[in-house]
């Protein structure tokens, strides 16, 4: 009996410390607001979705990543997403080249210049947990790691809530 009280407390001592971990990442990062998402380990090691420019008040250019699972998806063009699926949105100021523009002769050419304080966007598919917002979670931090506060998260999902037939997802795959 005192074998199988001992191990009933570790199962459940041991789900609730699951349920403590953060979505992704590792055990002592900072976590986004609302969602607990982490940055993932490796995500810079990802493939490429697309490239977007945004102009306005953001003025930056941005690279889209995707994990495993949410590459296969885009490429079957499957749609819903599926769970465990994780987009990744990279974001410098879009400056020009003084360099490359006195080789061409003109202003032409933009690189990726400092990182905004939106640098490193993050969804991640988990349509029971998120299923408040569409089935995804959303996190956003800067570039030394830290999330941004509740206030921006919550702006997330209101923003992506519009393309709801294209599974809240904004980019599409450039194959």
């Amino acid at each position: 009996m005192k074998r199988i009280l001992f191990l009933l407390a570790a199962v459940a001592t041991a789900g609730i410390a699951a349920l403590l971990v953060p979505v992704v990442g590792h055990a002592g990062q900072e976590v986004s607001p609302i969602y607990g998402i982490a940055i993932p380990d490796g995500y810079r090691d990802w493939k490429l979705v697309s490239v977007a420019h945004e102009e306005g008040n953001l003025n930056d250019i941005r690279a889209i990543l995707g994990n495993d699972i949410a590459i296969r998806a885009y490429r079957e063009g499957k749609l819903p997403f599926p769970d465990g699926s994780i987009v990744a949105r990279i974001a410098w100021r879009y400056t020009p080249s003084e360099e490359n523009n006195k080789v061409f002769g003109r202003a032409q050419s933009f690189v990726a210049g400092e990182a905004p304080p939106w640098y490193l966007q993050f969804m991640v598919k988990d349509s029971k947990k998120y299923a408040a917002s569409g089935g995804w979670g959303y996190a956003q931090f800067d570039k030394d790691g830290k999330p941004a506060d509740e206030a921006k998260i919550g702006t997330c999902f209101p923003c992506h809530d519009p393309i709801k037939p294209r599974d809240y997802v904004f980019t599409r795959y450039s194959p």
